[in-house]
């Protein structure tokens, strides 16, 4: 079986921000134990700004430092982009030292790898990521994953690890997707505030009354909570991978969750269609810069026909997009239900809106998203 085990900020660091060794020797000695069954596993691991903040905000500044060493003492109020990615700098290195450490412990190599969309964005990139990070595995050596926060653009960025977890699922055709978080899964109510909320076993589907419930964020160290796992979940049901959200203090949790164990946490299932892999991209891993209204003919063509999107069934553009940039696509009610690559400018999909193909001048593109480039999106389903 082939794993993948994302462990969040919260779970992977102490209430003062510093790594929690314990935490990651429990999970370092169970990947440990699955890979001796003869599994591979890659593990996606947060922690690292809140690892860097709580080594910088320690330090008093001395008169050498002068401003950067007060700026540094300061670092539990907001910061800007740039202090944020240096403050992950110092943390990475931390929490690679701490799973190096675990891992040797186990006789195992550990290898930090990582990742930014524009690697799953580029084919070329995406098909080097998935070589380097089979080439660990056949070496034996456990992939440790993490943004590459120290350099993302801010605009392009996943913004939560549980995306990229999924992301990262797909690229080596896992089996599982763990989403190991402090909780017990997704409850029916918010435990922080209702005492009575329950485990759901299993996600049939994920639906928007489902992700109402999943809320926000959930701590203050990371970044993203249940409703990024649900959307993570969905990512990788649609390629056909199973995922599991348990807490990461369960024990034997990444055994009971391979194991199928129901009891252990929140199962989402693996769809039996799945997405190919530019697909995917279009969906999940690039941002839309703009959007595109049809009329009830051309929805109805898009998500059951499978055709291309013509001018003729646009209705209203919005956003500044250039072609092969991503546009959602809505339907009358101005519910998103596809996602595509534009082939025409806005400017100019908007000039020609509502025309046929006869009337349009020879050298515009007839379609304004190509059926190859379209993706439906799975909103309402799981």
């Amino acid at each position: 079986m082939n794993a993948v085990v994302k462990i969040g900020s919260s779970s992977v660091t102490a209430a003062g921000g510093e790594v929690d060794v314990a935490a990651v020797e429990k999970l370092c000695g169970e990947v440990a134990r699955f890979l001796n069954g003869g599994h591979r596993v890659v593990v996606v691991s947060s922690g690292a700004i809140a690892a860097g903040r709580s080594v910088l905000s320690g330090r008093a500044p001395s008169r050498r430092e002068g401003p950067a060493g007060a700026a540094a003492s300061h670092l539990d109020a907001p910061v800007d982009l740039a202090t944020l990615q240096a403050v992950s700098a110092v943390g990475q290195s931390r929490l690679m030292g701490v799973y190096d450490q675990a891992f040797t412990a186990h006789g195992l190599v550990a290898g930090q790898v990582l990742l930014a969309p524009l690697d799953f964005v580029h084919r070329g990139q995406y098909l080097r990521a998935r070589k380097t990070l089979s080439r660990l595995l056949d070496l034996g050596v456990v992939p440790v994953v993490n943004e590459n926060d120290a350099v993302a653009d801010e605009e392009i960025r996943f913004g939560d690890n549980d995306r990229l977890a999924a992301l990262v699922a797909h690229l080596v055709r896992a089996d599982l997707l763990l989403l190991l978080t402090d909780t017990a899964g997704l409850m029916t109510a918010d435990p922080r505030i209702d005492r009575d909320g329950t485990l759901i076993e299993e996600v049939v589907e994920i639906d928007h009354a489902l992700e109402a419930v999943a809320g926000g964020p959930g701590s203050a160290v990371g970044s993203g909570g249940m409703a990024s796992k649900l959307a993570a979940a969905k990512i990788a049901a649609w390629s056909g991978i199973r995922t599991v959200i348990a807490a990461a203090g369960h024990p034997d949790v990444v055994a009971s969750a391979a194991a199928g164990d129901q009891s252990v946490g929140t199962t989402v299932p693996a769809r039996a269609a799945r997405l190919s892999a530019r697909k995917l991209w279009i969906a999940f891993a690039v941002a839309p810069s703009g959007t595109v209204v049809v009329d009830e003919g051309a929805r109805r063509a898009l998500a059951e026909g499978g055709r291309s999107l013509l001018s003729a069934g646009v209705i209203s553009i919005t956003g500044d997009f250039d072609v092969d940039d991503a546009v959602e696509v809505a339907g009358p009610d101005g519910v998103v239900f596809a996602k595509g690559l534009a082939r025409l400018p806005a400017a100019r999909a908007a000039q020609w809106m509502g025309k046929r193909s006869f009337d349009l001048p020879a050298d515009l593109a007839n379609e304004v998203v190509h059926r190859d480039d379209l993706v439906v999106v799975p909103s309402s389903g799981g």
